[in-house]
């Protein structure tokens, strides 16, 4: 009976999400022999419940409002929004995504995927719900993280909406309140707001999406052209009928749904990390080396938002090869040659951070590029938007950026490169940026960079104004 079996491996991973998908090949093309641990193999958070199809929902809301907009093109049109179809679009190129991350199950090598929630007996040692015993040499934890729900919101039942269950909505509400503005629930208000959901944001912070004050300010400005955004606010919440009733200092409102977008802790309460023999910190997750994702000195490896040290999917790939890298060669570990932080939030316009922020006293210096007097955005009828660039006041060397800018998610990756290969501004300015594009947008603040540091400016970087600063 599978109460009674017991399995051996080289590495056990926990967990079949996008970090735990690779530790397991990584580990497994490095000669260990693996099992990979799952409740429910559902395709992981990206697929199902994150990244894509939050961007199926902001790519029909980027149609809505083109139609709603075209009139100042000199198009006359009035988009009909039917958020029925709008949902089934969503879910139909959703599961595609899901299903192939499933087919990639049916192609691991038979017995490799075990069903059922572990919990570790010893550091070497694990046991399934269904009583399975596995021996392993190593375990990668990559469990995830799940949507919060501040016990304040959990009376309201189902009414709250998470990223778990907003997408299996069958049409949309015609009215949704939103607690938190970091990416996830900046993104979903905006969508929803431009397919004709009647939204209102509520943060207790100053900043939205994890911004500096400067670019969070000026985001927060061209959003609250769209929807209400309540800073520094925490709204009580009552029942109100088949809806809900939001009130805070200065005002009190009606919803039909509440969306929670307060932040995603780690799936870690059930592991029994301490039977391990973990140290945990204050939250409950392991201390671990962000090098090597070694915890402790145990044969223990902790990959993806499980250790919440980079909770975005690129990281997860780059976190779950070296977890299971170094899983498979323990006691030998290689060092996680970590990438330029890079954090995007789909707005429009898109907002990012990249790289390093300035703190008092670090010497950086900021030059700032307006996308509101940008040649390209203005013909596109999306001139709005600041990105500042952040540089070593010696050399001009560049060490990070913030952004809300048309184009932005284009953009971060640009400036992420160049951060990442050393450049100075100057150097950037040496580079080619063809005209008229949002790219050329950036040399103004490269330009001042030149200035504040006291470096050339580059060859190619011509006079005060060219015609792509303003046209």
């Amino acid at each position: 009976m599978a109460a009674q079996q017991a399995r051996t491996c080289d590495v056990a991973v926990i967990g079949a999400g996008t970090a735990g998908i690779i530790a397991e090949k990584r580990a497994r093309a490095a000669g260990a022999g693996t099992l990979l641990i799952d409740a429910t193999f559902s395709g992981g958070t990206c697929a199902d419940v994150g990244c894509m199809p939050s961007k199926l929902l902001i790519a029909a809301a980027d149609v809505a409002f083109g139609v709603s907009e075209a009139e100042c093109f000199g198009i006359t049109a009035t988009p009909r929004i039917d958020g029925a179809a709008v949902m089934q679009r969503l879910r139909r190129h959703r599961d595609r995504f899901v299903q192939g991350v499933r087919n990639g199950f049916s192609r691991l090598p038979e017995g490799t995927c075990l069903r059922g929630c572990a919990r570790f007996t010893g550091d070497e040692t694990l046991e399934l719900d269904d009583g399975t015993r596995i021996r392993a040499r190593a375990t990668v934890v990559a469990t995830g993280s799940e949507p919060a729900v501040p016990k304040p919101f959990q009376a309201l039942g189902a009414r709250v909406l998470t990223n778990r269950n907003l997408f299996d909505l069958p049409d949309l509400p015609e009215s949704v309140g939103v607690i938190g503005a970091g990416a996830v629930g900046i993104e979903l208000a905006q969508a929803l707001a431009r397919l004709g959901v009647r939204v209102e944001v509520f943060d207790a912070g100053r900043t939205l999406a994890g911004l500096p004050e400067g670019v969070s300010a000026e985001l927060c400005r061209i959003l609250s052209r769209e929807f209400a955004i309540h800073q520094e606010t925490e709204p009580r919440a009552e029942p109100d009928g088949e809806g809900l009733r939001l009130t805070w200092e200065g005002g009190s409102a009606r919803f039909d749904r509440l969306l929670v977008a307060a932040g995603r802790p780690p799936q870690l309460d059930a592991l029994d990390l301490e039977k391990a023999g973990l140290d945990l910190d204050g939250k409950g997750i392991p201390r671990f080396d962000p090098q090597t994702l070694q915890c402790g000195e145990q044969p223990v490896f902790i990959a993806g938002d499980a250790n919440h040290e980079r909770p975005l999917l690129h990281e997860a790939a780059d976190e779950g090869a070296i977890a299971g890298e170094n899983a498979a060669r323990f006691p030998d570990l290689a060092k996680l040659k970590r990438p330029v932080p890079m954090a995007i939030t789909f707005c429009r316009p898109d907002a990012a951070v990249i790289g390093t922020l300035p703190k008092e006293g670090d010497g950086l210096v900021t030059g700032c590029a307006d996308y509101a007097r940008q040649g390209r955005a203005r013909v596109m009828g999306r001139a709005q938007g600041i990105c500042e660039i952040y540089a070593e006041r010696d050399g001009g060397r560049l060490r990070g950026a913030a952004l809300c800018a048309p184009g932005g998610e284009h953009l971060a990756h640009e400036l992420a490169w160049a951060i990442s290969c050393g450049l100075s501004a100057s150097e950037m300015l040496d580079l080619p940026f063809y005209h008229p594009t949002l790219e050329e947008g950036l040399k103004p603040a490269l330009r001042q960079i030149c200035e504040l540091a006291a470096t050339s400016q580059g060859q190619r970087a011509g006079g005060d104004i060219l015609p792509g600063d303003q046209c």
